[in-house]
């Protein structure tokens, strides 16, 4: 049982120190503290104020988007996770591409429904320990026709009761 206790704290630290913003704060670290910390970013949108918003994605295995808001004046305003329950299913029909962009990241795939000359956005989640999927669906204007959520069975096949 001890052993068991043991393994189950060291994959808890593991987990922890696989964070990618552990060290970084709000106010004080700079957007070099930032990039040095994450990685470079996988989008980068630019703010009427002369702040930027930039995207980190951790795909596959991660299912994170964490966005890291610099000031104009090179500073760290706040850094927050983008794949939550509450940002998934904000998404709703009539939005624009540039908003489901601004609000989750880029997707983790994009795909196309010639038939229905759709463009599908795929953003893979996590809701505690399950895996989910987002699929968005654009016309060809760049509006949001269709959401679907659901459980995501390649991340998760043994949950898979038909399986």
């Amino acid at each position: 049982m001890m052993r068991i206790a043991v393994v189950l704290v060291a994959l808890l630290a593991a987990g922890c120190a696989l964070i990618p913003t552990y060290g970084l704060e709000p106010g004080k670290s700079t957007r070099a503290d930032v990039t040095a910390r994450m990685g470079a970013p996988a989008m980068t949108i630019g703010r009427p104020d002369g702040a930027q918003q930039l995207y980190f994605t951790h795909w596959p295995w991660g299912r994170l988007t964490y966005v890291a808001t610099i000031g104009s004046d090179g500073v760290l305003r706040d850094l927050d996770q983008r794949l939550t329950y509450p940002n998934i299913h904000k998404v709703q029909p009539e939005m624009t591409r540039d908003e489901v962009r601004t609000l989750l990241g880029p997707p983790y795939e994009v795909s196309r429904l010639p038939r229905q000359k759709r463009d599908v956005w795929d953003y893979r989640w996590r809701f505690a320990r399950e895996g989910r999927v987002l699929f968005v669906q654009f016309s060809d204007d760049g509006i949001v026709r269709e959401v679907i959520e659901r459980h995501d069975d390649d991340w998760d096949p043994e949950s898979d009761p038909f399986q």
